[in-house]
């Protein structure tokens, strides 16, 4: 580790592959929300700008004004949390003030912060930030039961982005009430130091903080605390899968819903670009790596104090938040939670397979073609086209010499249209798939289990790349299809509206029963684990169909599992 001394550090290796790791994971935040359809969160089209008097709701901490869209009640910027600033920064979120009077809630909260990238020109310093988003059903459902489902969503950047990109009407529209969530990012969620308290999860807190406001205040919005979905994208589905662990967590959701999850998902050598290197897992870093994050990217900024940590924390909690923000990479270098504490005593995978979770029924999948995104992204979809030659470096740099050559006679090149779709393939099938395989099997032993997978290869598209590329079905791609996108939207066709408005329907029923069983959609039944099973059930989600697909044969999983060498 390095010791500061003076205001410049040395650039050492460990730093740099900090930094190459940061930089590959800003592509996961990227495609983990709609954010290219608006520089900051707005309250949405169809939202009455003068609010009407009857949207007064009263919360715990005092009385909330929202506006009106249509048949729905929209809620924004409601606190959940104080203001995690100057000796609250790095700290367990703390309870909101009272106010006097009636707060304005029908504008978007800011959001936490966070920098600007060239993909999502978004950029934040305000550090009170841990707000909530609420839409409620139209009036005439709030009447017709005592109390609507919940969905509370956490979104999936870590780095990047706020609960107001997500546009819960939809959702809404179908009986339940939508939560949105910002929690802090990158540092200001994960920094670690000896000795601090919640160190690597001040995120993570943030959600159960959040978790805890809907029990307290859901039944003033026309929402059953007893009946709350915990749902989240990517990063946010790694949350999910912690609070699923986390023993804090208990009894504050009774459902979960995990969509490109990584929570059982390693990472080979060179899969997020090249120079960067693998992990055993993908979001979980041990009390010590989040600590050593730290004392590499806040190496600049003055602050080390070897002998003394709390010096060391003094000192960063001192400086402005633009300070720290301009730290190269800092935001993505912490996409990943710490275990081995009081909110994550030992790591999720191994919990997950040990049984040792909370016991609440579980709507977990991926997109077909996850991996697409990430080869794209740092390859042709940018100009640089993906060779031949980069297909053996990044087969040997990921699986060795030896393995190398049994993946590619079983991926040749000519078996796809270009080196990066094999690439591509490669990643998604050996990561991807074997993650979500994984992860579909350790909880079903234990839980109700609905898998699925997204197979709209001609899903929208949402960010604005020059070069030409085959995106598919791509990560977070099912995203625009349950929240409303005003850059996605006008982009469907007739048959991808019908999925959209499917998919709502499964998810709505899963929030209410536990089951995603809708009137008028194709049956979905649960997903059975074990080898005495002939295929787990898995539905494929598809404009021009619904039904089971073999999952674990489309992803080539019997020959992942019979490779040494190549898996963990």
């Amino acid at each position: 580790m390095i010791h500061r001394r003076a205001p410049h550090a040395p650039h050492t290796p460990h730093r740099a592959a900090v930094a190459l790791t940061a930089t590959a994971l800003t592509f996961t935040a990227l495609l983990s929300a709609p954010l290219a359809s608006a520089a900051k969160p707005g309250p949405g089209p169809g939202i009455d700008p003068v609010p009407h008097t009857g949207e007064i709701v009263r919360t715990d901490a005092g009385l909330v004004r929202g506006a009106r869209s249509g048949p729905h009640r929209i809620f924004r910027g409601v606190p959940y949390a104080g203001a995690p600033e100057g000796r609250h920064r790095w700290a367990p979120p703390r309870p909101v003030q009272p106010w006097k009077g009636v707060r304005d809630a029908t504008k978007p909260g800011p959001l936490c912060p966070q920098v600007p990238s060239a993909y999502a020109p978004i950029s934040s310093t305000e550090e009170d930030c841990l707000a909530l988003n609420v839409t409620t059903p139209p009036a005439t459902d709030r009447h017709l039961r005592r109390a609507a489902p919940v969905l509370v969503w956490i979104h999936g950047d870590g780095s990047v982005g706020g609960g107001g990109f997500f546009d819960g009407r939809r959702l809404a529209g179908r009986g339940l009430v939508v939560v949105t969530v910002n929690y802090r990012l990158g540092v200001f969620g994960g920094l670690a130091l000896p000795g601090l308290r919640g160190s690597g999860t001040f995120g993570l807190q943030d959600q159960r903080a959040a978790l805890t406001w809907v029990r307290n205040n859901a039944r003033a919005f026309g929402g059953d605390p007893g009946n709350v979905t915990v749902a989240g994208v990517s990063f946010g589905a790694s949350a999910v899968a912690g609070h699923l662990t986390s023993p804090a967590s208990k009894g504050l959701f009774h459902r979960a819903v995990m969509a490109s999850g990584e929570a059982v998902m390693d990472m080979p050598a060179g899969a997020m670009g090249p120079g960067v290197p693998g992990y055993p897992w993908y979001a979980w870093r041990t009390g010590r790596e989040m600590e050593d994050i730290t004392t590499e990217m806040t190496s600049t900024l003055g602050c080390r104090d070897r002998r003394r940590p709390q010096r060391t924390l003094a000192c960063l909690r001192a400086l402005p938040v633009k300070t720290i923000l301009k730290v190269p990479h800092i935001m993505n270098a912490f996409q990943a939670f710490g275990y081995g504490n009081a909110t994550l005593p030992e790591l999720p995978p191994k919990a997950l397979r040990a049984g040792r979770f909370h016991r609440v029924p579980v709507l977990s999948g991926a997109t077909l073609d996850e991996h697409r995104t990430f080869v794209g992204m740092l390859y042709d979809a940018v100009g640089r086209k993906f060779t031949e030659a980069d297909y053996g470096r990044a087969l040997r740099t990921a699986f060795g010499k030896a393995s190398a050559k049994r993946v590619r006679a079983e991926y040749p090149t000519d078996a796809f249209p270009s080196p990066a779709l094999a690439w591509a393939t490669v990643i998604t099938d050996r990561m991807w798939a074997r993650g979500t395989h994984a992860q579909h099997e350790a909880l079903a032993r234990q839980v109700p289990v609905y898998a699925y997978e997204f197979a709209d290869r001609d899903a929208p598209m949402f960010l604005p790349l020059p070069g030409d590329f085959d995106f598919g079905a791509f990560h977070a791609g099912d995203i625009p299809y349950l929240f409303e996108d005003e850059t996605a939207e006008p982009r469907f066709t007739p048959a991808q509206r019908r999925l959209s408005a499917a998919m709502s329907g499964y998810w709505a029923a899963f929030a209410r029963t536990g089951t995603p069983g809708a009137g008028g959609l194709p049956a979905w039944p649960s997903y059975r684990p074990g080898r005495h099973v002939s295929r787990p059930y898995t539905q494929s989600l598809a404009p021009h169909r619904i039904g089971p697909v073999d999952y674990y044969r489309e992803h080539n999983l019997a020959f992942w599992e019979g490779q040494r060498g190549v898996t963990r």
